[in-house]
């Protein structure tokens, strides 16, 4: 069966409250649609789209019952497009898919590479990816999978594609047939490559030596990172990107200050930020490395003070 691609273009409104306030382009019951290999890539707006995979094990791209393999929404995006993070930012969603799969197979969530800061104001912040990006998923295969000829993925994928001035929102519908069982060995994917260097950028656990505190004052949040005795480090910079939307200001400088052993970064409240949080979630990049890091903090909120206004003191 070959791929069919489809990108419905419609009027779409998103509220002020929203934070998305870019142009979205419209036509009247526009469509495009394409069919063809899925490795040749199908149209979206302002790029391409394609649903593969790598080799699930070395020298085999086959699926087998009990296995975890791995599939990959590969975008490819013309200069000045992109889409966008989990965390959009000020504005924008991210690509959001619905797997359409037999019995005895399921998708878990996606993977996400470390984003970029995309700004095109001094008021608006978005978080995303330009030019070409690989979004993985991984797929399980349950032992009791039915060992047929061959099964297929399908997968309805709603997105956004933006520029620094307007927006066109589509719609894709992908699929892509792949052989079960245990068969002789088959050529490595030429998107292996893709995949492992995909893998580098993802965030990983911060080192086991490194220590996190979150302190929560009126208007901000003061994260401090405590590298502890690690050697070799010099970061005179880091950014972090908030994994929740609406609780941090995405458009705000991030202040950046050495202490002893570390760093402390101020990150400013968001204006939209309706109840305290307990933890504090997101990516930490920091300069001179190229890598980043998952970091899940708990917030200490500040001491209330007493009705008189007075510190009580115990004795």
């Amino acid at each position: 069966m070959r791929d069919i691609l489809c990108i419905k273009i419609t009027m779409q409104e998103r509220s002020p409250t929203s934070g998305f306030f870019r142009v979205l382009t419209f036509g009247a019951a526009l469509l495009l649609c394409a069919t063809g290999a899925h490795a040749a890539g199908a149209p979206i707006p302002h790029g391409t789209l394609e649903l593969i995979t790598e080799n699930p094990w070395i020298e085999k791209r086959w699926i087998a019952a009990g296995q975890e393999f791995d599939v990959g929404l590969y975008f490819q995006l013309e200069k000045g497009w992109h889409i966008y993070w989990v965390n959009p930012g000020d504005s924008g969603e991210p690509p959001r898919v619905d797997w359409h799969l037999p019995a005895g197979l399921t998708a878990g969530a996606i993977e996400w590479p470390t984003p970029r800061r995309l700004e095109d104001s001094s008021s608006i912040v978005d978080y995303g990816y330009e030019g070409a990006v690989l979004l993985i998923v991984p797929m399980h295969a349950d032992p009791r999978l039915a060992t047929e000829r061959a099964t297929e993925i399908e997968a309805d994928l709603k997105l956004l594609v933006c520029s620094h001035d307007m927006c066109i929102p589509g719609r894709a519908q992908l699929s892509l047939t792949l052989p079960i069982g245990a068969h002789a060995s088959a050529p490595r994917s030429r998107y292996a490559g893709l995949f492992a260097d995909t893998r580098k950028s993802f965030p990983r656990p911060p080192p086991t030596a490194w220590k996190f505190s979150v302190a929560e004052a009126k208007d901000s949040f003061v994260l401090t990172v405590n590298l502890g005795q690690t050697k070799g480090l010099q970061i005179t910079q880091a950014v972090f990107f908030p994994l929740a939307e609406s609780q941090t200001e995405n458009a705000a400088a991030q202040k950046f200050a050495p202490v002893a052993s570390g760093f402390q970064m101020t990150l400013r409240k968001s204006d939209q930020l309706q109840k305290p949080i307990a933890r504090l979630k997101g990516v930490l990049v920091l300069s001179g490395w190229d890598q980043a890091y998952l970091i899940d903090v708990p917030v200490s909120r500040p001491r209330a003070a007493s009705r008189s206004g007075i510190k009580i003191h115990s004795a």
